[in-house]
């Protein structure tokens, strides 16, 4: 044999040796991180689909713990410690399994990660566990989903969806004791920009009107034409009682908003002075 054959059928051998067949995944991965106030949520987990099978009663088995998804184990970290139904769960990553049921699910944040097959479920690992209603979807939804909504600063809803069937988690994060944290931390030498932004997180929290009357004061002193930082201290203002001094700020804001072109806030200013009655 030639000495070039030998070369084209070693190099063929080489090529089938090391050639990977590529086809899609029958059940997707998937990542979801979402900024819950100051914490960070993490889901890791594969899509299944429906693909004309029933799911819930039959494919997954009503009463019988779940992997919920396909695959190796969903899993869902918390940067913080939250609290899920009133129960506290460190920050960490934990599997997430489930127990379905036509009326309600039960719902596990388990320590170990790598049982995907629940070959050894040891009970001991239940970190915690809810019980939470289920909800009819008003169309089929094809591919397993898990999503994380109704966001606000203090917590958010974990949500799982597939077929005609909703369930949702909610859980609290533990921002006002970080804001507040930070807040103090920054607060013995801040910027005009710390000023405001702990005046507002104080005033949208219900926190204490007095101390952040103070810090929107020091940030108006140091920001004269920031229309915004005038809004803020003439919401702050009212809520405090001082209607007088919640229709000054609003003009010094309502003139800066028509300095800088902002309809916005020109649009805001407005409403708010003839709600409080300015003259």
């Amino acid at each position: 044999m030639k000495k070039s054959s030998v070369l084209c059928a070693a190099l063929l051998c080489g090529f089938w040796a090391t050639a990977q067949i590529q086809t899609p995944a029958p059940s997707p991965a998937s990542e979801l991180t979402q900024a819950v106030g100051l914490s960070e949520v993490s889901v890791t987990y594969s899509r299944p689909s429906m693909r004309g099978r029933t799911i819930f009663g039959d494919l997954v088995p009503f009463d019988r713990v779940w992997r919920t998804g396909a695959n190796a184990n969903t899993t869902i970290s918390f940067s913080d410690s939250v609290q899920v139904d009133g129960k506290g769960l460190s920050a960490g990553t934990y599997a997430l399994f489930t127990k379905p049921g036509p009326a309600n699910w039960e719902v596990y944040f388990y320590t170990a990660t790598d049982n995907s097959g629940m070959q050894e479920w040891d009970e001991s690992k239940v970190a915690a566990s809810v019980t939470v209603p289920v909800a009819q979807m008003p169309m089929p939804v094809e591919t397993f989903t898990i999503t994380i909504d109704d966001l606000t600063n203090d917590g958010a809803v974990l949500g799982l969806i597939w077929e005609n069937t909703y369930v949702g988690v909610p859980f609290a994060v533990p921002t006002a004791e970080k804001a507040m944290a930070s807040i103090e931390r920054v607060m013995g030498g801040p910027s005009a920009n710390d000023y405001f932004a702990a005046a507002s997180y104080y005033h949208d929290s219900g926190q204490d009107l007095a101390k952040a009357r103070t810090w929107i004061e020091k940030a108006a002193e140091q920001m004269p034409d920031a229309y915004w930082v005038w809004r803020r201290k003439s919401l702050i203002l009212a809520d405090a009682g001082d209607k007088a001094g919640a229709i000054a700020a609003a003009k010094a804001s309502l003139a800066a908003a028509e300095k800088a072109g902002n309809q916005d806030y020109v649009k805001m200013n407005k409403d708010s002075l003839a709600e409080w009655g300015a003259k």
